[in-house]
Parts: C-alpha cells; sequence; structure tokens
C-alpha cells in the first residue's frame, strides 16, 4: 500500500523559510522568542509584563497571533511597544512565512527582542519552526497539573516553561510536586517559572533568564 505524506512538504516549506529568517534575525541581532499557550493561560498578560520588566534595557517588538480580532495587539500598542496582527483565519498556528510577512514592517535595525504570541493551542505550534531562538511555553493553574502528561510535545520542545496564576494555588487542586516532575521527566533541562503575570510575582526570575539569552547573541 502506497502512503502520502501531505504533511511533510507542507514542514518542509515551511523549515525553509525558518532558516531565512533565522538569518535575518541573526545579521540584525535580533532575539526571537516563541510563546506558545492554551487560551486564557495569561499569554499577553505575561508579555506585557515581561516587557515593563525588560523596557528600560531592550528595543522591543510583539507579533500577536490568533484565528481573529486585533484586540491583544491593542493592548501591546496601548503601552507604546509596536506589535504586528497576524490573523490565520482558523488556522490554530503560525507558519514561517506568517512571520517573515510581519517582521517586514518592523524596523529590525532598533530591534534587541521579538516575541511572539502562537495561537492559542498546546498542540499544532510545536511542529512549526518559526525561525525563533527560543520557545517558552505558559500554563496556568487553572488548567490542571495534568497537562505536562496529556500534552508532552509542547513540554519538550519548550526551552522554558512558565507557570502563570499561582496566586490562585490555594483554589485550585493543582499538585505542584506532581506538575514539576513530570516537566522535568519530559524536559529535564528547561527551568520552570511560577508567576503570577498581573500581580509580578515571580516575573524578575523570569526576565532574567530572557535577558541572558538576549545579551549572548
Amino acid at each position: 500500500m502506497t502512503q502520502i505524506d501531505l504533511k511533510r512538504p507542507i514542514l518542509d516549506k515551511n523549515e525553509k523559510i525558518a532558516r531565512g529568517n533565522r538569518e535575518l534575525f541573526a545579521h540584525h541581532r535580533v532575539f526571537v522568542l516563541d510563546i506558545m499557550a492554551s487560551p486564557g493561560s495569561g499569554k499577553t498578560s505575561t508579555i506585557l509584563a515581561t516587557i515593563d520588566a525588560l523596557r528600560d534595557e531592550f528595543n522591543i517588538a510583539v507579533i500577536e497571533g490568533d484565528i481573529a480580532s486585533s484586540v491583544d495587539a491593542e493592548r501591546i500598542k496601548a503601552q507604546g511597544i509596536a506589535a504586528v496582527q497576524i490573523n490565520t483565519g482558523g488556522a490554530c498556528h503560525l507558519e514561517s512565512e506568517m512571520i517573515r510577512r510581519a517582521v517586514d514592517v518592523l524596523d529590525l535595525e532598533r530591534l534587541d527582542l521579538i516575541i511572539i504570541e502562537n495561537v492559542g493551542n498546546l498542540v499544532c505550534p510545536t511542529d512549526f519552526d518559526l525561525g525563533e531562538h527560543a520557545k517558552a511555553m505558559i500554563l496556568s493553574v487553572p488548567e490542571g497539573d495534568d497537562k505536562p502528561l496529556k500534552y508532552p510535545g509542547v513540554f519538550q520542545v519548550s526551552e522554558a516553561v512558565i507557570l502563570n496564576k499561582v496566586d490562585t494555588m490555594p483554589v485550585f487542586d493543582f499538585d505542584d510536586g506532581a506538575f514539576r516532575a513530570a516537566v522535568k521527566q519530559l524536559n529535564p533541562t528547561a527551568p520552570i517559572f511560577p508567576i503570577s503575570a498581573t500581580k509580578g510575582t515571580g516575573i524578575d526570575a523570569w526576565a532574567q533568564w530572557l535577558a541572558d539569552r538576549i545579551r549572548a547573541i
């Protein structure tokens, strides 16, 4: 029986463009971070808190990926940060070609950091290289401590894991020890940053990790 892999040509094209993106970012010495998470995990709030922690040292822009609307991009722009909105029209992830078109409207010469807020999804974004330097993921406490077991791929590809809304842990049946053990089993080198983005708790440690990565390039 002949099997046709329809996904492979799509990924091959994506990876080719991603290589071009990576060369472009290297030429301009811009660090690019791809943030993945579920809807409602606090992606935009975490990005805003990260911007507040880093904006005195680095010039930052944000690429917002959503199926529809520009609400999150408007929140970013309201803080005086350049933001480009990508509406995927139903696609559950961003692709490298979308990122290439988005960065064409940014002044890369003036930037140190681009944060990509990927579409809210814990599955599809893991397969698509965007040309980024690092992927990180956000899990919020209300989503449950079992997510590493249900969605191992996103934890395996992430260089850092952010646990958001830790201030709600007393309210939810979240086993922090089991969560950390599952993450370490999947990805032993990824640091876990417990934060509350809206309250500012834990942001300094996360921002320091990211700042060190930015300076390294």
